[in-house]
């Protein structure tokens, strides 16, 4: 069953990115910068680590934004 946009944790989120080539770079209190090479281009990542609630919808936009993965992928649309 696919994902919508909702009910992704940071857990969820950072097994994702890592399954497409994304590395923890640094930390910053509770946000985790991941970076990674999606179409030659190098992409950071900003994710917030709150425990293990939900992603809200917006922030959630912003990393499939940063991340320049396809919304298909995400949700695994293919």
């Amino acid at each position: 069953m696919s994902k919508g946009i909702l009910n992704w944790t940071f857990r969820d989120v950072e097994t994702f990115l890592k399954e497409h080539s994304f590395v923890l770079n640094h930390t910053n209190g509770s946000h985790y910068y991941y970076v990674g090479y999606v179409d030659k281009i190098m992409r950071q990542v900003c994710l917030p680590r709150h425990g293990s609630l939900s992603i809200k919808p917006r922030t959630m936009k912003g990393i499939i934004a940063q991340s320049g993965i396809s919304k298909e992928k995400w949700f695994g649309n293919k």
